[in-house]
């Protein structure tokens, strides 16, 4: 598990570095500055052929690395073409210094260029560069971009190049993952650790490929702090993994009650039931409207129908609950709501359930997380429970616009699973997991290919099997999401994110298990 720090922690580095270790802040600008020319030379080597670099500089310190970083391009038979956003007059410390630097620098080498930013127009000597490093804003960086910053970014986003970002894309808010405006990066160098922002929201989406730099600080320092969040790895999949003894049964291995499915969407019910045993759970029974039992006993593979008598009505009400309580009861963990259906009677019956059985392990997804609006989460104990929505679900469940969660999505997420005492899914681009103590994990692998109908009810299925089968929610819970988007990365060796569907990704499950297994045993 890679852990993942604040901005805050990050300056507090730079600040023990220069006050308590004695390294000159030149020095660190200098290191860095040979970091962010080592990771381009090393991550962008394909896209080097004329060997041309545009630099945007910034009146910073961010500025400064790009200044320092410019001399090493043009020391090692670049040329470099370094757009200053401050004239001279307007930089200070370290910045000022090695922007005197490069300027002096250049005055040997006629082809390469250090223009003070004007207008609009001084960028176009950006236009054939191969390569353009983003040094314009710091982590500081706080809100919407101002101008000139944000028609710069504007206008380099369609410049066809590889697009560096030094320590963060300008424009993104790594306090909250946000912006509107932001520079596009295909390579994000992050100086001294990783960030937190730059692996959800719209860091996940402008950052590309994050690697890390460094200014000369070792990692001693930072295994000393305090921290929240963290990156999942293969490994941690491997470590969540349910234990198969050698002695086990069927009743042993992990048994799971799945209350889902309804006249008008049967098919959730169907990818989270056959999902549950293709991910090790020994029994299953599937809870479901006795008029469509014939349509779920063609579509379940090897788990059992259970059937409520509805009536004819297609979907479960509070008249059903004495029939389901027994299996309830007989069940490791509950799974419930995909398909389930949204009528006032079937939402009674699920508040229902979840008020009488405060001490079962339950697993709530779509239609049973709408059954929870309106503050009725607040009248169920959802203690030691997992919540599994998608981000529109949990705006609606919380009673906030959507856009207002993808602002602050880690302190919300953090606030409502320490508040209900329960494990949050938080199911995205990436996917990230809360849980009771405060903390955040965010998942590290997936594609665009997930975005698609019975994708969550998959996830939801593994999430149920893998906590039945174990003793531990949160190291199981990890596993079954990376396990779940793994599925989806193996599938890119067969097919296109385009062509994929939930029911590959299904069957697919069982290979990306054997995968993590073999990768660690």
């Amino acid at each position: 598990m890679i852990p993942l720090y604040t901005t805050q922690q990050v300056r507090d580095a730079d600040n023990y570095a220069i006050n308590t270790l004695g390294i000159p802040s030149i020095v660190l600008m200098e290191n860095a500055a040979r970091s962010i020319y080592s990771a381009v030379i090393d991550y962008a080597q394909e896209f080097i052929k004329s060997k041309t670099v545009g630099l945007i500089c910034g009146k910073g310190n961010n500025g400064g690395d790009g200044f320092a970083a410019a001399r090493h391009f043009v020391n090692n038979g670049f040329k470099v073409f370094v757009i200053s956003l401050g004239a001279e007059e307007e930089l200070k410390g370290d910045a000022l210094i090695n922007f005197r630097i490069i300027k002096n620098l250049l005055n040997e080498y006629p082809e390469s260029k250090l223009i003070v930013y004007q207008n609009i127009k001084d960028l176009s000597s950006l236009d054939d560069c191969e390569i353009i490093i983003d040094a314009m804003l710091g982590t500081g960086s706080r809100g919407v971009l101002s101008e000139p910053y944000k028609e710069i970014v504007e206008y380099v986003n369609k410049l066809n190049a590889f697009h560096v970002a030094v320590d963060l894309p300008t424009g993104l808010d790594l306090e909250t993952a946000s912006g509107e405006t932001i520079f596009n990066a295909d390579l994000t160098i992050t100086l001294s650790e990783f960030k937190t922002g730059l692996f959800y929201g719209k860091g996940y989406i402008n950052c590309g490929n994050i690697v890390k730099g460094s200014i000369g600080i070792g990692e001693e320092y930072y295994e000393k702090l305090i921290v929240n969040d963290y990156l999942i790895e293969p490994e941690d999949a491997f470590s969540g993994l349910p234990v198969k003894d050698l002695n086990i049964h069927k009743y042993s291995a992990g048994k799971v009650f799945v209350i889902a499915g309804s006249s008008k969407m049967p098919g959730a019910s169907f990818f989270t039931t056959n999902t549950i045993m293709k991910s090790g759970a020994g029994a299953c029974f599937l809870a479901f409207p006795n008029s469509l039992k014939i349509l779920a006993q063609q579509k379940i593979e090897s788990a059992i129908v259970f059937s409520y008598d509805d009536n004819g009505k297609g979907f479960l009400s509070s008249d059903n609950l004495k029939e389901i309580s027994e299996k309830i009861e007989w069940a490791d963990v509950i799974a419930i709501g995909p398909g389930l259906g949204r009528e006032e009677e079937t939402q009674i019956a699920v508040r229902e359930i979840l008020r009488s059985y405060k001490s079962k392990n339950f697993v709530i997804d779509a239609d049973a997380i709408f059954a929870l609006k309106n503050e009725e989460y607040k009248k169920v104990n959802l203690k030691g429970k997992i919540l599994t929505p998608h981000h529109k679900e949990f705006a609606d469940l919380i009673g906030i616009e959507s856009k207002d969660l993808e602002n602050n999505i880690l302190k919300i997420g953090k606030d409502f699973a320490k508040e209900n005492n329960c494990y949050l899914v938080l199911k995205g681009a990436p996917t990230i997991i809360f849980n009771p103590q405060g903390e955040a994990f965010i998942n590290s692998a997936g594609n665009p290919g997930l975005a698609k109908f019975g994708s969550g009810d998959v996830l939801t299925g593994i999430i149920a099997s893998f906590q039945a089968q174990s003793d531990d929610i949160e190291e199981s819970l990890i596993s079954a999401v990376y396990i779940h988007s793994l599925a989806a990365d193996l599938l890119l060796n067969e097919k296109s994110e385009f062509g994929y569907t939930s029911n590959d990704l299904m069957e697919k499950i069982p290979y990306a298990i054997k995968f993590i297994i073999n990768s660690f045993v």
